[in-house]
């Protein structure tokens, strides 16, 4: 579980690193939104070219885009599943008693395993190019029209970031606790459903005392440094749209046009 990518920074001097934090946001949701339309292999094909030129440029190690996959291995098999047994076609490939495989269920569980590994690794660039204090600049820049009608963009937007930052954490603590249930003799691979749900009780419960004890001495070092919100509050650097924003603005925008023009094939 500590492989998991999302929520993590990595910190480099790259072209990805120093484009605003809003267009980064904005092009990660366009991206989400577009791969959710895609319905052809051409489009995530576009999408995967696409990802591959953004790691290359925001020098993040390939091997750390492919390692956040891991976690989520399970989630790819019993989608794929799903997918591969349970949808109906004409076009029958294998079939063995009541289980049969079809060219569309084969061809729907490629999609879904495709669109699942860019959702993931296009999300994961967004935290590994973007450090925790500017995403939450560009979510509170992004909902601060709606505090004319007194909508708290500024909480809302730290309460985002800081449990985003706290995956990674969270499961690192979790990897130790289980570690030291082991070291104790605990094991959390026999028995049946219940009986292995019961064996977790010893891991959940201080678990959830550190992230308790982590909120709370987060809230103490936040009042210590008199933080008050977003009232009256200053930036040390401003968010400033440049040049290579605008590139990459267009570079979606394309990107968009280029996979829209690809769903109806």
């Amino acid at each position: 579980m500590s492989r998991i990518t999302i929520g993590q920074y990595y910190p480099a001097d790259s072209v990805i690193h120093r484009l605003d934090p809003r267009v980064k946001l904005v092009a990660t949701i366009v991206f989400v939104t577009v791969l959710f339309i895609a319905n052809n292999f051409y489009a995530f094909g576009v999408g995967a070219v696409f990802i591959a030129l953004v790691v290359r440029a925001s020098k993040i190690p390939p091997r750390l885009m492919l390692r956040g996959l891991r976690p989520i291995l399970f989630i790819l098999i019993f989608a794929a599943s799903l997918n591969l047994f349970f949808t109906r076609g004409e076009t029958i490939i294998f079939q063995l008693g009541f289980l049969r495989i079809t060219l569309e269920g084969l061809v729907m569980a490629v999609r879904m395993v495709s669109r699942l590994v860019l959702l993931v690794i296009g999300s994961s660039l967004l935290t590994l190019a973007t450090s925790p204090i500017q995403l939450t600049d560009a979510i509170e820049a992004l909902l601060k029209p709606l505090k004319r009608v007194k909508f708290p963009s500024h909480d809302i937007a730290m309460m985002m970031t800081i449990a985003l930052r706290f995956i990674p954490t969270l499961t690192d603590e979790l990897e130790k606790i289980m570690k030291a249930q082991k070291a104790r003799g605990a094991d959390f691979n026999e028995g049946g459903l219940i009986s292995r749900a019961k064996s977790l009780i010893p891991v959940l419960v201080p678990l959830f005392v550190s992230a308790f004890k982590r909120a709370d001495e987060l809230a103490t070092a936040m009042e210590a440094r008199c933080y008050r919100g977003g009232d009256n509050r200053t930036k040390m650097k401003e968010m400033r749209i440049t040049r290579a924003d605008v590139f990459a603005i267009v570079g979606v925008v394309g990107l968009c046009l280029v996979m829209g023009l690809t769903v109806g094939w």
